[in-house]
């Protein structure tokens, strides 16, 4: 299946208008980074939630998303923003060092070729700018409590599931690291130390 339908078809399973995963929290960890006139990119923006909240603190903003059904109802929500369909295989189509910030908010975890698209975040980041991103967590105990309970597992990596990759504190900090990131910082909240919840990251693109 070419991967845009994949998408478009996720997307037709998800009811209009719902208000992202841990809404509040990522946005007051994006809202910390972003200041007036910065060039940010919001990568995978969905509906626009969180790139009509960057365009509201004044940064300029562009939001990419592979399929069209969310953009769509990010155009009729937000007419305001840029908004532009993406290659989900392939580049991006913007040019090379155009962005102070990129924002990855739960997509992540969706990418089949983490290497293209890590690849296409550092391309288009100037030199010294800042990646930021969110992805759920797997912590020690997420991952004991899968291993001992069937049905965890099973619900957890439910090949239905949309989720194709998995990550703890460690192995997206040496991701990052191999991709030319540094001063790289990952947190866990949402969550008691090891049981699951959100991976809060930064990350600056090495400098040219």
């Amino acid at each position: 299946m070419p991967s845009r339908d994949y998408h478009e078809g996720l997307w037709e399973g998800v009811p209009a208008g719902l208000e992202p995963s841990d809404f509040q929290m990522r946005r007051r960890f994006l809202m910390a980074a972003v200041t007036p006139g910065l060039h940010v990119l919001d990568v995978g923006c969905g509906e626009g939630v969180f790139a009509a909240e960057l365009v509201r603190a004044g940064a300029d903003v562009v939001g990419i998303d592979v399929a069209e059904e969310p953009l769509r109802r990010a155009r009729t929500l937000h007419p305001e923003l840029d908004l532009r369909l993406v290659d989900g295989e392939g580049a991006w189509g913007l040019g090379d060092a155009a962005f102070d910030l990129v924002w990855a908010g739960e997509v992540i975890e969706h990418v089949a070729d983490t290497a293209r698209w890590l690849s296409e975040v550092r391309r288009v980041l100037r030199s010294g700018g800042r990646l930021l991103l969110s992805t759920p967590a797997h912590g020690a105990l997420a991952m004991l409590r899968l291993a001992v309970s069937t049905r965890a597992f099973e619900e957890h990596f439910d090949p239905r599931g949309d989720h194709l990759r998995f990550y703890s504190r460690d192995t997206l900090t040496r991701l990052l690291a191999d991709f030319g990131f540094e001063q790289i910082d990952v947190r866990l909240s949402g969550a008691v130390p090891g049981s699951g919840g959100v991976l809060l990251a930064t990350a600056r693109r090495a400098r040219f």
